[in-house]
């Protein structure tokens, strides 16, 4: 499976939990375009303006701490974020955004060198990170198949429905 993504790096510290990538006071809605709007304003005012379509956020440790809503990766998914790269991201965090096709990558390699503005390039298959213009390439762990076969469908919810064969029955 060829999953190459490219884009630039919006890069943010440690800690960022989920009230910061998607304030509370925008969860009465679940609609993706309402959330993307919000995404990271908290943290960052100018966020919605800064992106471009396949970018990626790069952050310290505890990427996506706070309360377990599925909200805050459906927001940056829906913003056109292409992946998180961090150090480690909070568990619930971890799941969510596996569930709705959004990729993260955990790789302090990355996290370290990477600045804010650079192009790199993502290979989910191999768990790879190049940085465009130095050609300097980090590890990330690479995701199993069949996590790369559920953010390929695009989350867990597609995934199931267009693959039944690959749904054991209880």
């Amino acid at each position: 499976m060829n999953m190459i993504l490219k884009g630039k790096v919006h890069k943010y510290g440690a800690n960022v939990n989920t009230d910061e990538i998607i304030p509370a006071r925008y969860l009465n809605s679940s609609d993706p375009e309402v959330l993307a709007k919000h995404c990271m304003e908290d943290i960052d005012k100018n966020f919605i303006n800064k992106i471009s379509k396949g970018d990626f956020v790069v952050a310290a440790d505890n990427f996506g701490c706070g309360s377990s809503r599925e909200h805050a990766p459906l927001a940056l998914k829906a913003c056109a974020i292409s992946a998180v790269i961090a150090n480690s991201f909070a568990r619930i965090f971890h799941r969510n955004a596996i569930n709705i096709g959004l990729p993260i990558l955990e790789s302090p390699q990355a996290v370290k060198a990477l600045q804010n503005g650079d192009e790199i390039e993502v290979d989910l298959a191999e768990g790879t990170i190049k940085n465009i213009a130095t050609g300097e390439v980090y590890i990330a762990q690479k995701f199993p198949e069949f996590m790369q076969n559920i953010i390929k469908a695009g989350g867990l919810l597609e995934y199931i429905r267009g693959d039944k064969k690959n749904v054991k029955k209880v």
